[in-house]
């Protein structure tokens, strides 16, 4: 009697075993990564450097980062710094589908973007959930998942491992982001840092390293940040890239009175700064230690707002972030030392943003 009793136990024992296992099993990294994988994508890109090649054609360069699908229609998330100034967008899912995209919005100081897929989401492709990033702990597990190096659907694991502002710290400025341990090199960057339920708590902006690769301090911009920025907005895209010009730099190049400005660089083609009518650089220069192409506009006014220090350039970020399709941009740039006045409505700009 008493040994039908002890297998009967052991019975019902191994049988919970058998039932934590399996629930363990549904929790686990490994379900949570095939449950969200197919959201995450390689981007390719492909931009003008601004200079001449050879042959006397504009040169051209190649990118390569990650991104997260966020709806059904094809909005994806992805970093600033991957699409800011790219002439062509591609999109390559886990299945292997290549697929066109468009530039939507960019906030490069935020350090994110939004794109938008040209053709039909796959059918086999994950829209991964936005978490609520207020709610993540510094010591929780996370993962991260993208491109490093080009080399797609590679999964990293690591913890939260503080949360700060980003201003100073590199490519995010002025916005709230996660540090963490999970290894993230070049071609992370955009990709989603997901939370153990599958949820999308950030979007992988840049690392602090010496040697170039990581070293264990990773940022991502968090998902709070991101949707308010992306989503909660009117996104504008400018398409172009900028060098500030301050104090010495701002005295050399004569912008009238001294004051700061913004070196255009490149224009991205189609944009709506090329729409506008900015012109980017077109010759190699070295000041010190900084590497920058001349030649191009220099921004001294945007919306009636003298750039005049940071502070300025804020107030002029806050007027592109309301900016409405019957609105009308104005800047004012210095080109071969003429002020020269640039002015377009955002509808006939951005003609997107009427969908």
């Amino acid at each position: 009697m008493k040994a039908l009793v002890l297998a009967a136990l052991l019975a019902a024992c191994a049988v919970h075993r058998s039932d934590l296992r399996t629930s363990t099993q549904d929790g686990s990294l490994e379900a949570v990564f095939d449950r969200v994988h197919t959201s995450v994508v390689t981007i390719y890109t492909l931009g003008r450097t601004g200079l001449v090649d050879e042959s006397g054609q504009a040169a051209t360069a190649s990118g390569v980062g990650s991104g997260v699908l966020i709806s059904d229609d094809g909005k994806i998330m992805t970093a600033a710094h991957v699409v800011q100034t790219a002439d062509a967008v591609r999109v390559e899912f886990d299945g292997g589908t290549i697929l066109p995209a468009r530039v939507v919005g960019s906030s490069p100081l935020g350090d994110v973007a939004l794109i938008q897929l040209e053709r039909q989401v796959p059918a086999d492709a994950f829209v991964a959930p936005l978490g609520d990033s207020g709610q993540v702990r510094v010591a929780n597990q996370v993962f991260v998942v993208g491109a490093p190096l080009g080399i797609g659907q590679t999964l990293t694991v690591g913890h939260i491992s503080a949360r700060r502002m980003g201003e100073g710290l590199g490519g995010a400025m002025n916005v709230e982001v996660f540090q963490t341990d999970a290894a993230i090199n070049k071609g992370n960057s955009g990709g989603p840092l997901f939370n153990m339920k599958g949820e999308v708590i950030g979007i992988v902006s840049y690392i602090v390293s010496k040697s170039g690769g990581n070293e264990g301090l990773g940022f991502a911009v968090t998902s709070n940040t991101a949707r308010e920025l992306l989503l909660e907005r009117n996104p504008m895209w400018s398409g172009m890239q900028t060098l500030p010009l301050a104090g010495p730099f701002a005295a050399a190049f004569n912008i009238p009175g001294g004051t700061p400005g913004l070196l255009v660089q490149t224009v991205a083609k189609d944009s709506p700064g090329e729409r506008l009518g900015l012109k980017g650089g077109s010759l190699p220069a070295s000041i010190g230690d900084q590497k920058l192409l001349i030649g191009g506009d220099i921004i001294i006014e945007g919306f009636g707002i003298p750039l005049v220090d940071e502070a300025s350039l804020v107030r002029i970020m806050k007027e592109v972030a309301a900016i409405e399709a019957s609105d009308t941009i104005t800047l004012k740039v210095l080109r071969a030392g003429e002020v020269v006045c640039l002015q377009g409505k955002v509808g006939e700009l951005m003609p997107w943003i009427r969908e």
